[in-house]
């Protein structure tokens, strides 16, 4: 006795389970509609239950030529559109493809490699404003520019492209659901329009990138012109570009800093560099940059 009433409970837990695992289709669906079950018994077995259905219009033709109700035929519909925004909810975090979603941030190709994959760029914050020209400045009364310098620790990237030309994704708010603008700046950045492709000066623990100037005609913050490294932004779709560099880059440490805002005054100058915010990267495998004799 106490063994057929072992055997009749696993069996029950196994049924129970089963239940739990099912999965429906247009076929589960006419069948449950010709043994007379009602809409609202049907409605809610679909709603309880995994979806595989067929919602081309041949299939609804087809399911209504076999007696099955609009309002069942709407609540296939209904799960299989909510199978689809749960699956494109699920960020990725190293897939190649930038159609499919991604956290909010930046992310170098690694294309060289026999199975590519994005790699997240981490942000870094400059921790330091440093000063340089100074004598030339005082000595000349401020004709001479006393330039700006965002420092940021540490004498190389973790991140490292092996190409001088190398693919990057920047994914913004629009182009998913669950990622946080503060991986940029207080979700003002929309575009990589707003950066700045810089190389750095590399001292012993720390890189340097300039960020502004002074002299006696006033002040600039953000990134010269003539500092800056042309690169192309190719949109993908809403929030999501492609950008590259224009020209191959050289050896060395690079980084997209967000631009500064311009404004007047040394003080102006020097807040735009310790707040820069910059995704910091290096290249190898490509010629040395030849310096100036």
């Amino acid at each position: 006795m106490k063994t057929l009433f072992i055997a009749a409970a696993a069996l029950a837990a196994l049924s129970a389970s089963a239940a739990q695992a099912e999965t429906l289709n247009n076929t589960s669906v006419v069948d449950l509609v010709k043994i007379g079950l009602g809409d609202e018994a049907v409605v809610a077995k679909i709603k309880g239950s995994d979806a595989e259905y067929d919602t081309s219009t041949g299939a609804l033709i087809n399911l209504k030529s076999q007696g099955v109700s609009s309002a069942v035929i709407a609540a296939m519909i209904e799960a299989v559109n909510r199978k689809v925004a749960t699956a494109s909810e699920v960020l990725s975090v190293d897939s190649p493809d930038p159609a499919v979603p991604h956290a909010n941030g930046v992310y170098l190709l690694n294309d060289w490699q026999a199975q590519p994959r994005m790699m997240a760029i981490d942000a870094t914050t400059s921790n330091q404003t440093k000063t340089g020209g100074f004598l030339g400045y005082a000595l000349t009364g401020g004709l001479a520019s006393m330039s700006f310098k965002s420092v940021v620790p540490g004498p190389a990237a973790k991140t490292v492209a092996n190409g001088g030309r190398p693919t990057f994704y920047f994914f913004f708010d629009q182009g998913n659901k669950g990622g946080s603008s503060a991986v940029f700046n207080a979700g003002a950045v929309t575009s990589p329009q707003e950066f700045s492709l810089v190389r750095f000066d590399v001292k012993d623990d720390r890189r340097e990138a300039k960020v502004g100037k002074f002299n006696i005609g006033g002040a600039k913050a953000g990134v010269m012109d003539k500092d800056r490294i042309p690169f192309t932004a190719r949109q993908i779709r809403s929030g999501v570009y492609e950008v590259r560099p224009d020209a191959a880059l050289t050896d060395g440490q690079y980084g997209f800093l967000v631009q500064v805002s311009t404004g007047g005054g040394a003080g102006m100058a020097g807040m735009g560099a310790t707040s820069a915010k910059i995704f910091d990267f290096a290249i190898t495998g490509q010629p040395a940059l030849k310096k100036k004799s």
